[in-house]
């Protein structure tokens, strides 16, 4: 959630801060804003709503200069607004901001008996002013000692109106880099805003500053001490940043799905057997692990609990799954013989991120499972597992979760084989069914225009229920995620042995219920409560493998899944709700790729 770019070179910077902010708008935000050198001075240029509105304003007020910073900005203090857009800044300086800062109700009263006076109702412009209250002439040096009175997460751009042609950024918590290219140099909170212009970045740690002008990067430690940083080069292209002729990002992703389960798995196939002795953990890691828990946020969360019902079938390890929002105030038991997996898309999720550093805190080994490269749960787990779906633009996932699905289908065969609950031969038979499965995603996708014709039935749904039992029911938590979040069609997922404990009093005629009957050893239990809901008169879709032959009369509308082990139907499963999800947004008129209130990454609580 927001964006920041900063560009600092030869060239126009509006141009460049405005196309970098629109490479951002899959974050999520409300309004937008860019400061910029120019005619000699610092002027800002801000608007509520979509990068438009920020246009049509630079139309009329034009800033022309080489040297800026922007911002799109998700609201967490105060309304979305002109006003509360970024940047934030008085006659010294202008600054944008990612992030919380937690004392700012502090600091606001002390900066008001300085003499300082408020317009907003933003955290940032608090830390603007503490800024300025702290620059006495030496940027750095401001920024540390600001930075030690304000608690809580924060990545800042900053441009201090006495040093035209160079921008500062620091950060604790919040994501920030700095990018590298001929024509100039950036900041930003994601290399995909800048891939057109560059591949070339490095990481900033926390407390590290960055000094940036058109030809030159200066970075200093926490301690105030000049420091060479890795230059690192992005893996993707910005090709596939871009839609590649599909509508939207997420069908794009959607599709792209049997490429970035292959490019995740393959890689870790060796004589037929799952190994991470690339990743650069070695044969045995598992063997002494007694526990394992899984932490994640949303639809990586529920990706983890698919993980769960693999390891503990395959391992008979016994597994936790819990919302990393909740885990660290639950004071969690954990010993070192605990395996922590923590799962994020971004590798920058704030709850997750502080539930890792409570496993290290206890002494856990915390290995990551991420998609981004450099991120900050990267960095500080002890291990990481990348999947490589490459970048994923629409805020809702879904190549994310099909490629941690195969990362956690590999950890729970390597287990199972390092405890000794699978053969060499059986573990082999695994991953030959589990590379099937993938190449059978393909078949799944041609069911995209039948699936589209069934979305259009619930162009006017208020509620809809999901029910599935085992694996199904995790598949069908997601397919209610999916559907909620981007076409805002209120639902519900049950474990559908549950309905009969309240939740099948709100079942009524012409309520849609979308039931997962793919598990062949649970058929004949979730074809019996699909009865239970026809009888009630709700208009049932149903999701089961082809050599399924349920009776006509107990569905509406059927999708015919390829054949595949038990263990593995999720990976096919998910396929039609994620079509399903996007198909019901599109004909509802919603706006698929960044739907209302949502980011693509949280990075505050």
């Amino acid at each position: 959630m927001c964006g920041i770019v900063g560009f600092t070179g030869v060239a126009g910077a509006v141009g460049i801060l405005m196309e970098g902010l629109g490479n951002l708008e899959y974050r999520g935000y409300d309004s937008a804003g860019v400061s910029v050198f120019s005619e000699g001075k610092i002027r800002t240029v801000k608007a509520r709503g979509r990068l438009q509105n920020l246009a049509d304003r630079l139309k009329e007020s034009p800033l022309e200069g080489s040297c800026g910073i922007g911002h799109t900005r998700w609201a967490t203090h105060g309304e979305p607004s002109d006003i509360n857009a970024h940047p934030h800044g008085t006659e010294k300086l202008s600054l944008v901001h990612n992030g919380i800062i937690e004392n700012y109700v502090e600091l606001r009263e002390m900066l008001k008996e300085k003499g300082y006076s408020f317009v907003s109702q933003t955290d940032t412009e608090v830390a603007a002013k503490v800024l300025d209250f702290c620059y006495e002439g030496d940027p750095a040096a401001a920024i540390r000692r600001a930075s030690g009175m304000m608690e809580g997460a924060f990545a800042f751009g900053i441009l201090f109106a006495d040093r035209p042609g160079e921008i500062y950024a620091v950060r604790r918590g919040s994501p920030l880099i700095a990018a590298l290219s001929p024509e100039g140099n950036f900041i930003t909170s994601d290399v995909t805003a800048v891939l057109r212009h560059t591949r070339r970045y490095f990481t900033l740690e926390p407390e590290e500053i960055v000094r940036l002008t058109a030809d030159s990067a200066v970075v200093w430690g926490a301690d105030g001490k000049e420091i060479q940083k890795e230059i690192l080069t992005a893996d993707w292209n910005v090709e596939q940043a871009q839609k590649g002729g599909f509508p939207h990002f997420m069908l794009k992703e959607i599709f792209e799905q049997p490429q970035a389960l292959d490019s995740t798995i393959h890689p870790r196939v060796h004589t037929g057997l799952p190994s991470f002795a690339s990743d650069g953990i070695p044969d045995g890691f598992f063997r002494d692990i007694d526990r394992v828990q899984v932490i994640a946020c949303g639809t990586a969360m529920h990706a983890g609990m698919v993980g769960r019902m693999v390891i503990e079938k395959l391992a008979r390890l016994p597994v936790d799954v819990d919302i990393a929002s909740e885990f660290r105030y639950r004071d969690p038991i954990l010993t070192p013989r605990h395996l922590v997996v923590v799962v994020s898309q971004s590798g920058e999720t704030a709850d997750t991120l502080a539930a890792l550093r409570l496993a290290k805190d206890r002494g856990c080994p915390v290995l990551a499972i991420v998609n981004v490269a450099g991120s900050t749960i990267a960095r500080e787990a002890d291990h990481v597992l990348y999947t490589f779906a490459g970048p994923e633009i629409a805020v809702a996932s879904t190549k994310a979760y099909s490629v941690q699905l195969g990362v956690l289908y590999l950890m729970g065969i390597r287990i199972a084989l390092e405890k000794g609950q699978v053969s060499e031969e059986e573990a082999r038979a695994l991953i030959s069914g589990l590379l099937d499965t993938v190449e059978k995603t393909k078949k799944c996708l041609e069911m995209a225009e039948p699936i589209r014709k069934i979305a259009e039935t619930y162009r006017e749904t208020g509620s809809l229920f999901f029910i599935g039992r085992g694996f199904d029911y995790p598949l069908c938590c997601e397919g209610s995620l999916k559907l909620k979040e981007i076409s805002y069609i209120h639902c519900e997922a049950y474990a559908a042995g549950e309905l009969k404990h309240g939740t099948i009093s709100l079942i009524t005629p012409g309520v849609p219920v979308v039931a997962l009957a793919t598990q062949g050893a649970l058929l004949p239990k979730t074809l019996s409560n699909v009865k239970e809901v026809r009888a009630r008169g709700a208009s049932v879709l149903l999701i089961c493998r082809e050599s399924a032959h349920p009776e006509e009369d107990l569905f509406a509308h059927r999708i015919s899944l390829p054949e595949a082990d038990d263990l593995f139907m999720p990976l096919l499963s998910v396929i039609p709700l994620q079509l399903l999800s996007y198909y019901a947004a599109v004909c509802r008129g919603c706006d698929v790729d960044k739907p209302r209130n949502l980011a693509k990454s949280v990075t505050v609580e």
